[in-house]
């Protein structure tokens, strides 16, 4: 029987899986194992004793993929604190906001990360904790923290004077039902939310990871998403721990480049990723290749024509480190185009469909059953209905129910209020239908949230915010296009005639209010370009921009 408490399932595979690797630091080549990392999760639960840390008080997380933000993340958990994991691409303000709004009495960072942040913006917290080393770099009570971090060591050899092996392990006793995690969905602050996942909606994904066996003990695991989302979090973290996984940690910008180097040295046996990975690859790659004239008389020969893809297909899995069970899509839509070839290819993929209320997993299905353009099929333990009077050919906003869902956002009953109706359903905002198999068909979303490469959410209207307020902005609009972001803008013409600007001092203003927002925003915010246009957006009667109007203009 498969262990369901989110805790226990940590001490079974720290228990079980002793001396087999747990974490690499691929960058720095070197590797924890569930011994050596569960030994230094004992030493973090002596701190947070003696630091008087309570069960469910929040402790912040941000930094780099690394093993030690791993072990950090679990010492949390275990010990009975709720985890506030902070993406790493969030700027200063927006951590700032999010440490106060969580209510965060420690904070865990890396040493790049707490140089660029003030303690004296974040009044609630006790310590701050280096990930790089676990030291204390930050106390705010005398000389307290760093007076237990220097005496840790005999500390812990008081209390475990035979040694700490297996049988030592023993974490705290917490329901499933009580909080574990929050997870901020934006990082701009005012404008944070923060989903509460239980035990249970965090225990449901890794469950279902185990029952479908989708990750196993001994599985090599590249992990190149932020674990702080929910996506890498779930599988490429806390799944792969609780089966015993070897979880590599890339702690690179995943270029191409760096990502087929990482492939070939670690030859994962299950890979997580977005679309914009396969379809940088298929664009630099794959699309040349096959659009050559000559190739492109080869194809249209039927009996070259399937041993070319299938030559294709061998090519691409090999660079994938040839040794995978599949390749799991998920975080935002995939390109119909790549899709189709990648089929077409005999390429081992399958997408999913979850978001960050649902921790996230929402429909998955295995490549040998997936249907082509769907999200995958529901879950088992989750209920998902489209809120339409047809819901196979009527789309509609796709309404979850079940295990993996979240309580509520933190301290904000009115979002909560707005998500959830009153039999208990949360409304997505995406559309979509359902056939009757249960395969769910993304058509959309109700609102503009745009999703980044890494499955980061995006809203437009929270960057146009900022930009409305930059130099000779009257109004603005941001457009998503093939994963980069773009400004679309509408001139204060009145002031920059008082100015006696021309057109190209425009252009250069916008330039300049371009770099001034990308330093406001975090990285996966940024605008690759800003452009002018010559008239006034049109607008609904509510004086909302009809933005579907400019979502193909050119750039």
């Amino acid at each position: 029987m498969i262990e369901q408490n989110l805790i226990k399932l940590f001490e079974k595979s720290f228990k079980e899986n002793w001396d087999l690797p747990a974490y690499s630091n691929y960058y720095k080549q070197t590797t924890v194992t569930y011994g050596e990392a569960t030994r230094q999760i004992a030493r973090l639960h002596l701190f947070f004793r003696e630091a008087k840390v309570k069960t469910g008080d929040k402790i912040a997380l941000i930094g780099r993929n690394t093993p030690n933000w791993t072990i950090s993340y679990i010492a949390v958990v275990t010990y009975g604190a709720v985890i506030v994991p902070i993406l790493q691409d969030f700027n200063t303000n927006d951590v700032h906001h999010i440490v106060n709004h969580s209510d965060s009495v420690m904070l865990f960072c890396s040493d790049k990360h707490w140089d660029s942040l003030d303690s004296d913006k974040m009044d609630n917290l006790t310590a701050v904790i280096s990930i790089d080393d676990f030291r204390c770099v930050f106390q705010r009570d005398g000389e307290k923290m760093q007076k237990i971090m220097l005496h840790l060591d005999q500390l812990f050899d008081q209390t475990y004077p035979k040694g700490f092996g297996p049988d030592d392990i023993r974490y705290t006793k917490r329901d499933n039902k009580d909080l574990a995690v929050i997870s901020y969905t934006s990082g701009t602050t005012g404008f944070s939310k923060g989903v509460m996942l239980s035990g249970n909606a965090l225990a449901g994904n890794i469950t279902f990871g185990i029952k479908t066996r989708l990750l196993e003990r001994g599985d090599r695991v590249l992990t190149f998403l932020p674990l702080a989302h929910a996506y890498g979090m779930a599988f490429d973290f806390l799944t792969a721990t609780c089966v015993g996984a070897h979880t590599y940690l890339l702690n690179m910008i995943p270029s191409p480049k760096v990502l087929i180097k990482a492939f070939e040295d670690v030859k994962p046996t299950v890979i997580f990723t977005v679309p914009l990975i396969l379809e940088k690859i298929y664009k630099k790659q794959l699309q040349p290749a096959l659009s050559t004239k000559g190739m492109r008389l080869a194809l249209s020969i039927p009996v070259l024509d399937s041993r070319i893809y299938s030559s294709v297909g061998s090519k691409l899995t090999d660079a994938f480190g040839g040794e995978f069970k599949e390749v799991i899509i998920g975080g935002a839509p995939m390109s119909k185009e790549v899709e189709d070839l990648l089929r077409r290819i005999g390429f081992r993929f399958t997408i999913g469909y979850g978001m960050t209320e649902c921790a996230p997993l929402i429909a998955y299905a295995p490549h040998n059953e997936f249907k082509p353009y769907s999200a995958g099929k529901v879950l088992e333990q989750m209920q998902v209905k489209i809120d339409s009077p047809d819901p196979e050919n009527v789309v509609g906003e796709i309404l979850v129910r079940g295990e993996n869902v979240m309580d509520g956002y933190y301290k904000n009953p009115e979002a909560t209020e707005k998500v959830f109706d009153k039999d208990g359903w949360m409304h997505t905002g995406d559309l979509g239908t359902m056939d009757k198999d249960g395969f769910i068909f993304i058509k959309g979303r109700c609102k503009s949230m745009i999703l980044g490469p890494n499955g980061q959410n995006i809203y437009p209207e929270e960057i146009e915010n900022k930009l409305n307020n930059l130099p000779f902005v009257m109004e603005s609009l941001v457009i998503e296009r093939e994963g980069k972001l773009y400004g679309l803008v509408y001139p204060d013409y009145t002031a920059a005639d008082e100015s006696h600007l021309t057109e190209e001092d425009l252009k250069l203003v916008m330039e300049e209010n371009r770099q001034t927002l990308n330093s406001m925003v975090g990285s996966y915010e940024g605008l690759t370009k800003i452009s002018l246009y010559p008239t006034e957006f049109e607008k609904t009667p509510k004086r909302s921009i009809k933005r579907y109007l400019y979502i193909n203009l050119p750039f």
